[in-house]
């Protein structure tokens, strides 16, 4: 396959006895780069090479104006801003930022096309007023001000462009409207030389300008990328741009087009694959590579439609691909490192004295923090342990004294909104860094980078003075970070190439994977960032979607020219703004499918194994016996047996193993934080009526208490969290309530006549069980909510702060009582009566829940009955109800210490 480049070389070659004096002008320095490999293989004996130079080189030559950086621009252009007169309402610089790069670039596209400024401006503001047409008679001081920018911007312009030509720099789009003024005069200069334009598609009129004009002396030429076969079909927009010129350029009338090459009908094998997600793309990619020879990876460009995807696509090359080079960098953003500073900016930027948890432990869980902090992990399970929702940066020294006061200074301390204390922070930051720990490779790359964007920040600090805010150095570091990358290093010219679309320009490979061929993404959707509308730019010959969507054709269409095997991968998955409709692109090849293509449709479907889940079983070897058995002695607690009829392996888990949860801030109150707190609030508002008989009296006096004791068991049990405030406060209420209705409750109960006798309250209870197949003693053990005496009843409760419902407790079969765990509130009243029947042999007993969200119902009894459908119940608590619960009981009890028993995981 004889390339674009190769071609355009040898036909320069034959009409040109001497190159070296030649001034060849190419879309890129890549590509240039390329020219210049391709002339050094090529070339048999010594030679001066060609001047090889990039569009934008050449008009800086033309103008002599350097480029000016984007970011020096800001600050450039809001010193203009400030000095227009006719701009009264000035925004600061925070504001400004988040504007004017749209409105600099339509200054770009209005000087790159060579609109006159005055007509332009007077037309736009005239459309802003149509917009803004106001019904009333006089206009508001909003719309005026409005009104008043709009027709400021000719002032604002000038100002601007006057300040940057005085420094001889200016923004892209002015460097080329100097250019293109300039022309006449390097041609006077320079026109006796030769210029080869290279490759070019779409040009501004400023570009029109300026080749229209060397190509009249006679001493330039220009060679196209393009195809003969869209050249002649006038439909097609893949060559829309080279037709146009052709048609309307002076030069072409008098001297034909260079020879347009014929290579899109050569015979392709084309294969399109349908493919859900990106990562099915990424894997498919890698699976194509595996199969490919070195000499055929040599011949192949993996072109990225979704940038994005540069990373994956990284890790998933196969073995048999050795050399890479990538021709875009990975952006810095997706590096932790930088991640840090962006959560510090976070903090900083609305910092207050009591600092949110989550940005706190953000910091102290970065894998930075974490190597510079010895101590973080420490530092976060003390916040959590305390469950602390806010903290302050001194509460946080407090913690541990020992950790190094310096990074956590940095990391914490106020910045006081100061934009030179900010900048220094982050320097320091870095400085420790450099010194405290080691770093791998990219890590030291990534490093640098981010300190030398800090010192350019701190560069332009220290010239402007609208860097005020810390707010300021956070858009500053967003700004620069988004536009910086890390470059690979590797062979530009042999092995795998994996580019964006716009670095393919001239560049020819024989396979070609093209991945993201979704409409949307290639090409991509309408976008108007900009203030120009469609009118002004049809009434100024401005491009609209309509061109910048040839532009999108010719460049996926020149890919295809010279290859052999095309892979087209789009992703067929609907998720969020993907729509996953593949490419208007494909769809058009489908159609238009020649005589020598063959076009293979495939449908990639990841291959899914389904692993049939086998339920965990644990042994139980020596020293889990050992422990069951101290857990027997010491006494099973109702929970801990519920727990085991849930899921063995969870009993395995906290019991045996004594494994807690992960313990976490609690930031919003839990349900089991909210029953312990009404809980313990209860126990401690009855605890000096134990042994009394309730009154109404006593009962309205403990009504007084409820909110001063919730207060004292939410900062018991909730700890640091706060309960001031948003929904915490609410389930605060909920807690007060909850209590108020329940005493209110036990007041109408004495109103009615009723003799309520408190017993025990939050009493510990236990009992022996005799198992005589097993050689330990066994005993259950448990803390009762309350035992009372009702009208001579004596009632056994369990207080439950969730909904409880009366078919919870009610039995019918015995023998399903331990293996089902909707039982589990029976054996809770049941285990508790018969510890209480180890104390004295009970008579006249009932046992049940009182339900705090169901208050209505009263106090919810314990009952049998015969059948499901009897309504006949027995709520009576007897000896020989609780012969039948010791019964099944003890079953439960020496499955647990049975040997040959695993701890068998229940499928949930």
């Amino acid at each position: 396959m004889q390339t674009f480049l190769e071609e355009t070389i040898n036909h320069i070659r034959d009409n040109h006895k001497d190159i070296s004096s030649t001034t060849i002008i190419l879309p890129s320095k890549r590509a240039g780069g390329f020219l210049k490999n391709y002339l050094r293989e090529s070339t048999t004996k010594p030679q001066f090479s060609p001047k090889i130079i990039s569009i934008e080189e050449f008009i800086e030559v033309l103008s002599d104006i350097k480029i000016i950086d984007p970011t020096e621009l800001l600050f450039k252009s809001y010193a203009a801003y400030l000095k227009t007169p006719s701009i009264e309402d000035k925004d600061p610089f925070d504001v400004y930022v988040s504007w004017i790069s749209t409105l600099i670039g339509d200054f770009n596209e209005m000087d790159r096309y060579l609109i006159p400024p005055n007509s332009f401006f007077s037309y736009l503001k005239g459309i802003k007023d149509i917009n803004h047409w106001y019904v009333k008679k006089d206009k508001t001081k909003l719309i005026e001000n409005y009104l008043k920018f709009w027709d400021s911007l000719p002032q604002f312009y000038e100002l601007l462009k006057n300040s940057l030509l005085d420094e001889n720099i200016g923004y892209q789009g002015l460097v080329y409207r100097e250019a293109a003024e300039a022309i006449e005069h390097y041609i006077s200069v320079n026109g006796h030389k030769e210029h080869i334009f290279i490759g070019f598609n779409a040009l501004n009129n400023a570009e029109q300008t300026i080749v229209q004009e060397l190509l009249e002396t006679g001493n330039t030429s220009i060679y196209w990328d393009a195809d003969a076969h869209f050249y002649h079909d006038q439909s097609h927009s893949a060559s829309y741009f080279l037709r146009k010129y052709s048609k309307e350029w002076k030069y072409f009338k008098n001297h034909p087009l260079k020879k347009i090459s014929n290579n899109f009908k050569e015979k392709k094998n084309i294969q399109i694959a349908e493919i859900q997600k990106s990562i099915g793309q990424v894997k498919y990619v890698g699976e194509i590579l595996s199969k490919l020879t070195n000499e055929e990876i040599n011949k192949t460009a993996i072109v990225l439609g979704d940038e994005k995807l540069i990373l994956p696509i990284i890790h998933s090359l196969p073995s048999n691909v050795t050399n890479v080079n990538i021709t875009m960098g990975v952006s810095l953003k997706t590096f932790p490192i930088v991640r840090l500073f962006e959560s510090l900016f976070n903090l900083q930027n609305n910092y207050t004295e009591q600092l949110y948890f989550k940005q706190v432990l953000s910091i102290l869980n970065h894998p930075i923090v974490s190597r510079l902090i010895p101590n973080s992990k420490y530092l976060i399970h003390q916040i959590s342990l305390q469950n602390r929702s806010y903290i302050s940066f001194a509460e946080l020294k407090d913690l541990d004294p020992t950790s190094n006061i310096e990074p956590l200074q940095l990391l914490f301390d106020s910045w006081n909104n100061n934009s030179k204390n900010a900048i220094k922070a982050c320097l320091n930051i870095i400085s420790i860094l450099k010194k405290a720990l080691e770093f791998n490779q990219i890590e030291k790359v990534v490093l640098f980078e981010l300190n030398t964007i800090f010192k350019k920040i701190q560069s332009l600090h220290n010239t402007y003075d609208y860097i005020q805010s810390v707010s300021t150095i956070s858009n500053l570091y967003a700004e620069l970070i988004s536009k910086s990358t890390i470059d690979f290093k590797g062979d530009a010219y042999n092995g795998l190439q994996i580019m964006g679309v716009l670095e393919t320009r001239l560049l020819d490979f024989s396979n070609l994977i093209i991945v993201s061929v979704n409409e949307g993404t290639f090409p991509s959707g309408k976008s108007n960032n900009s203030y120009i509308t469609y009118d002004l730019k049809k009434q100024f010959g401005l491009p609209s979607f309509a061109e910048k969507d040839a532009i999108y054709t010719y460049h996926f269409y020149r890919l295809l020219h010279r290859a052999k095997q095309i892979y087209l991968l789009y992703n067929n998955f609907s998720e969020g703004l993907n729509t996953g409709e593949k490419s208007r692109f494909i769809s058009q090849l489908e159609i238009d499918q020649l005589e020598n293509h063959t076009i293979e449709m495939v449908s990639v479907n990841p291959i899914i194994k389904i692993k049939k889940q086998t339920l965990q079983s644990i042994d139980k070897t020596e020293s889990v016996l050992a422990r069951i058995k101290e857990i027997a002695e010491k006494g099973f607690s109702p929970s801990a047996l519920i727990s085991y009829i849930r899921n063995p392996l969870d009993f395995y888990y906290q019991k045996i193993l004594q494994i807690n949860e992960y313990q976490e801030v609690e930031e919003i109150v839990a349900a089991n934080t909210l029953g312990t707190i009404v809980h313990d609030a209860l126990e401690v508002l009855y605890k000096p009526i134990e042994g009394k008989f309730l009154g109404e009296k006593v009962l309205l006096e403990l009504k007084n208490k409820i909110e001063e004791e919730v207060i004292a068991q939410f900062q018991k049990t909730f700890k640091k969290g706060s309960f001031k405030r948003g929904k915490n406060l609410i389930i605060f209420e909920v807690a007060k309530r909850y209590i108020l209705n329940f005493i209110e409750f036990e007041i109408s109960e004495i109103k009615k006549g009723n003799q309520i006798k408190i017993v025990k309250i939050e009493s510990n209870l236990s009992a022996e069980i005799e198992i005589p197949s097993l050689n330990f003693p066994v005993k259950i053990g448990g803390k009762i909510d309350r035992l009372d005496e009702y009208n001579g009843t004596v009632r056994i409760i369990d207080y439950k702060t969730g909904l409880v419902q009366p078919g919870e407790l009610e039995l019918v079969d015995w023998s399903i009582l331990t293996s089902d765990k909707k039982y589990s509130k029976i054996i809770q009243v049941l285990a508790y009566a018969l510890m209480i029947n180890q104390e004295q042999k009970i008579e006249n007993v009932e046992g049940g829940i009182i339900s705090f969200k169901n208050l209505k119902k009263g106090f919810l009894k314990f009952a049998t009955k015969e059948s499901a459908r009897s309504r006949t119940k027995d709520t009576m608590i007897t000896q020989e109800t609780l012969d039948l619960f010791k019964e099944e009981l003890s079953k439960l009890i020496i499955e647990v210490c049975d040997p040959d028993i695993p701890f068998l995981e229940k499928e949930l």
